[in-house]
């Protein structure tokens, strides 16, 4: 990989391309030996989404949700393989690539960003789906899809955050990676995937805005289902993305030599 061509060193010009780059080289190596290439973005939602559904409209009696179900479903677990795939990366981003981590002059916080950036690609290469069930379910659209991209501003930028605190801590503290795994687990139902925040019951919903997922996911939903809309969930959900992101550029810039040192 050269980038000496492409702008001055330590400008702007020089990081985006290089991040789009090693972007690009993460998204060559994941489908370069795979028959199905593309598909293996959108056939996880896709087979989550259709045991959900299965499950809640054809086995039990459902409660939670909206219709067309699977729209709802689809909706918000597009973005949650977007955030688990990369916070999962986030564990290994900077071991993976030990060698170069240490030995280019670029700003390290690039190991992260093209995580977020190729995973990022994969969740808006996944977006037809979406489309498709909407259009074949009947789900209707709304002036709300416009928030659509606003949440993936949010969610982008809370990613960022959690993985410049995430892919040092992994690098000093070995076991959070396992860690940062069992929260995914429960972080998964613990958000509003297979419910809305206004299904939750007593002070449930109120607990639930301090999950900045439960804002995110409201955006991606409300252009479909206007009736999910969560003023305090989006506020706190986009401050809590903000701060995620504020905070994980201060403890990056502290820990970036001990990260260094130790690999």
């Amino acid at each position: 990989m050269t980038t000496a061509a492409v702008g001055s060193p330590g400008s702007a010009r020089r990081y985006l391309h290089s991040l789009w780059l090693l972007s690009a080289r993460d998204l060559r190596v994941r489908y370069a030996t795979s028959a199905l290439g593309y598909l293996w973005s959108i056939l996880d939602p896709l087979v989550m989404s259709a045991i959900y559904w299965f499950v809640f409209t054809q086995i039990f009696q459902r409660t939670v949700g909206h219709d067309p179900y699977i729209v709802f479903l689809i909706t918000a677990l597009l973005p949650w393989v977007w955030f688990n795939s990369a916070v999962s990366d986030f564990t290994r981003a900077f071991n993976k690539d030990a060698r170069l981590v240490r030995s280019t002059a670029i700003p390290r916080s690039i190991w992260v960003n093209r995580i977020v950036l190729s995973k990022g690609v994969e969740f808006l290469c996944s977006l037809p789906v979406l489309v498709g069930f909407a259009i074949i379910a009947g789900a209707p659209v709304g002036w709300g899809l416009l928030w659509f991209p606003v949440a993936i501003i949010l969610q982008t930028a809370l990613l960022v955050g959690l993985g410049l605190l995430v892919a040092p801590l992994c690098v000093l503290y070995t076991d959070l990676e396992r860690t940062t795994k069992l929260i995914l687990r429960v972080l998964f139902y613990a958000s509003p995937i297979i419910y809305s925040v206004g299904d939750l019951p007593g002070i449930f919903p109120q607990l639930a805005a301090f999950n900045p997922l439960s804002g995110i996911f409201t955006l991606y939903r409300v252009g479909f289902f206007p009736e999910v809309w969560d003023t305090l969930s989006v506020v706190v959900g986009a401050g809590m993305s903000l701060a995620f992101l504020g905070l994980g550029i201060l403890v990056f810039r502290k820990l970036e030599r001990p990260v260094l040192k130790e690999l």
